[in-house]
């Protein structure tokens, strides 16, 4: 065997340090060995039932998947442990951003086509709406302190657990997939079909091996403690918590019952005695500098902080610095559709402004035939090599256009972007699409325009993203209203807040005469985006 799921590697982890802690998340403390045991158990569970496997790898097409579906609509907490049950069982885990409205999840899920649902009870009012009218075959519930009732027709997962089978190993193959359902550079969300043994060595820095050895002997050699605050339920979170348990850390989860709160994180990582905190951006960086310049705490063992996800100002990570002077902050560059490509590191000594390339991170020239050499002054495009998703679930055109076929190799094209420095180094130049990535959540504008320009008091709207210290970028829009009555901006808020997530609701609606448009029709978002940065308002309603 040279190539391992993801499932094989926590195995063979766990056989060499069983009794290390694995994770934490608020009170609950969960063994190497513990989760093993779990994860095995809800495996046997879903088999038993009749999930796994429907088509073999062998007879699809790419942007094809012949695996049951598991939505997981869940917090932290035991998040990783459904995770890789659900693979060991031969079923595809599918990350489900809780923050979507029911419109938007029933919408994902119609498009992902899960067989099964599991979800944290808190979600059950949104979960039962969603449900409802679905082809499903199993809802599984997750206590989480909520007090809400599970849902009629569910099944408790500890019930699942307690009736498992902690010995039972179903053979996995290394052409088993998983989903990471993402915005993506296409449109509306989709889901990247990622190999799990192609993820394990693109997106958490893992190997082929030929035994278990290698994995045994690296287990026994870490055992530090990483804070994890980046939430699960994005791909960037998901890769840092499995990059430390599959190489034997202990991985500290947010408690993410409440929204992130600075000092909650500052206090959970001193008592932890954490080497590592990873972040997300400007939404988590902004909180923890103001908190760090109030506060005082012991947090001597603390030497890195990994930042990703979205992008993190440089203010933000000079304060950190000063602040912290033993840190280094660790930028990583990457996306869904090609797990990390690139990083930077910077420290007191040094800060950096471009990224270093990992094995198999390349840039392409703009028009994706040839590959730009260091030194070369063409604006390309970020890319990857090697270990690259397959495609997006049942979509031929998007899978072609962003893993296109180079001198013969396969690679994935995010859309980024980019210039490669003398010395190698990938300098990123910014997001080619239309798309707002806030506190490391993307907003696609079209949806949020579509909205507003159903509104019975607005004729045309443009969306765009602005810079934002706190969020690195936010949502603005512009509109164009009819005839009084004017709609006010807490009106438009209220619109879009019955029928979007929070997070991408526009921060700010600037009122304009008429939208400008291009000879062709088509809207200048080129002018919105000048109009935008031009406005010295801020938030003109709640945020």
């Amino acid at each position: 065997m040279t190539e391992w799921t993801l499932g094989q590697v926590l195995d063979a982890i766990a056989a060499a340090v069983p009794d290390r802690v694995m994770t934490v998340c608020g009170d609950r403390r969960a063994t190497f060995a513990d989760t093993v045991s779990n994860t095995r158990r809800f495996a046997d569970q879903l088999a038993t039932r009749g999930f796994g496997v429907r088509t073999p790898r062998a007879r699809l097409e790419r942007w094809e998947c012949g695996q049951d579906r598991v939505a997981m609509i869940m917090r932290n907490d035991r998040y990783t442990d459904v995770m890789l049950g659900c693979l060991k069982a031969r079923t595809v885990p599918v990350n489900v951003n809780h923050y979507y409205t029911a419109r938007e999840i029933r919408e994902l899920l119609d498009y992902v086509g899960p067989r099964v649902i599991v979800y944290h009870r808190g979600f059950g009012e949104k979960v039962a709406e969603v449900a409802a009218g679905m082809d499903l075959d199993l809802l599984i519930s997750v206590e989480d302190g909520s007090g809400v009732d599970e849902l009629p027709g569910a099944v408790s997962y500890d019930d699942l657990l307690a009736l498992g089978d902690p010995d039972r190993v179903i053979e996995p193959d290394p052409d088993d997939l998983i989903m990471m359902c993402t915005g993506g550079t296409t449109g509306r969300p989709k889901g990247v079909l990622w190999r799990q043994s192609d993820m394990y060595v693109s997106a958490m820095r893992g190997s082929d091996h030929d035994s278990a050895e290698p994995l045994h002997a690296l287990a026994r050699a870490t055992g530090q403690v990483w804070l994890a605050a980046s939430p699960l339920l994005h791909a960037a979170g998901t890769w840092t918590v499995l990059g430390g348990v599959l190489t034997g850390q202990t991985v500290v989860l947010y408690d993410d019952r409440d929204k992130f709160d600075a000092r909650k994180a500052l206090t959970t990582a001193a008592r932890a005695r954490a080497t590592m905190m990873t972040i997300v951006g400007d939404a988590f960086a902004g909180p923890l500098v103001d908190e760090l310049r109030s506060g005082d705490y012991e947090l001597a063992t603390l030497t890195s902080i990994g930042t990703g996800g979205a992008a993190t100002n440089p203010e933000h990570k000079r304060a950190l610095i000063e602040l912290l002077p033993q840190v280094t902050i660790v930028e990583g560059y990457g996306s869904s559709e090609t797990g990390g490509m690139a990083f930077g590191h910077s420290s007191r000594d040094r800060q950096i402004e471009t990224f270093a390339l990992m094995p198999g991170g390349v840039a392409v020239s703009a028009d994706r035939t040839r590959f730009l050499a260091p030194g070369d002054t063409e604006i390309g495009w970020a890319a990857r090599v090697g270990r690259v998703p397959l495609g997006y679930l049942d979509d031929r055109a998007a899978t072609e256009r962003t893993f296109p076929v180079i001198d013969g190799v396969r690679m994935a094209v995010p859309g980024d972007r980019a210039t490669v420095d003398a010395d190698g180094s990938l300098r990123l130049l910014g997001r080619d699409s239309l798309v707002v990535n806030t506190g490391g959540e993307k907003v696609f504008v079209e949806e949020v325009e579509e909205i507003l320009r159903a509104h019975k008091g607005i004729r045309d709207a443009l969306v765009v993203g602005r810079a934002s210290e706190r969020w690195g970028q936010e949502v603005v829009a512009l509109v164009c209203a009819r005839d009084f009555p004017v709609p006010t901006a807490g009106e438009l808020r209220a619109a879009c807040r019955a029928m979007l997530a929070g997070y991408k609701v526009p921060k700010r609606f600037i009122f304009v005469g008429a939208i400008a448009r291009l000879g062709n029709g088509k809207p200048d978002y080129r002018w919105a985006g000048q109009r935008a940065a031009a406005d010295i308002g801020t938030d003109n309603g709640e945020s």
